[in-house]
């Protein structure tokens, strides 16, 4: 795909949940389909006709096994933060339909125990994950999400 080809394709509506543990530590999960580095936050796309609050949820309970009753929503992002993928992989993903992703993200406080995180489920995306110190989040992530996580910090951060 050209450049020009790119920049007309759409944002794909997606939803990242920030969630932290009582320490303020945030939850990140290393991509199972990755075999470099590629730590993030839970995130995923938005169903027909679901609102992004319940899209965060089923994504988080997906991704993870935390269950809607062991968080609490404190903030949400003003707006939505756009990303845009590297070219290589916009053919690869979404079937070329989509330049990047827009997010909703959610500040969600985890209520549970850590027996209570489960990434073994029904469609496993992630091979680890740890609790980590919100000043190493940016440096851990794949380097064209960055601008999109110092956005997500820099507006949920201070609800810490």
């Amino acid at each position: 795909m050209t450049a020009e080809q790119i920049a007309k394709l759409p944002y794909r509506p997606n939803v990242g949940v920030m969630l932290v543990n009582r320490d303020n530590k945030v939850f990140m999960a290393q991509r199972l389909d990755r075999d470099y580095d590629a730590w993030q936050m839970p995130q995923g796309g938005i169903d027909k006709g679901e609102n992004p609050r319940a899209a965060a949820l089923r994504e988080l309970e997906e991704e993870t096994g935390v269950t809607p009753d062991l968080v609490e929503i404190i903030a949400e992002t003003e707006g939505w933060i756009p990303y845009e993928l590297p070219h290589d992989l916009i053919p690869k993903l979404w079937k070329g339909k989509f330049r990047g992703q827009e997010q909703k993200w959610y500040l969600m406080r985890f209520l549970g125990d850590d027996d209570h995180v489960n990434i073994e489920t029904e469609e496993p995306e992630f091979s680890r994950w740890t609790w980590m110190p919100v000043d190493k989040v940016q440096d851990a992530i794949v380097p064209f999400k960055a601008d999109a996580y110092a956005e997500v910090l820099r507006q949920l951060g201070p609800h810490l």
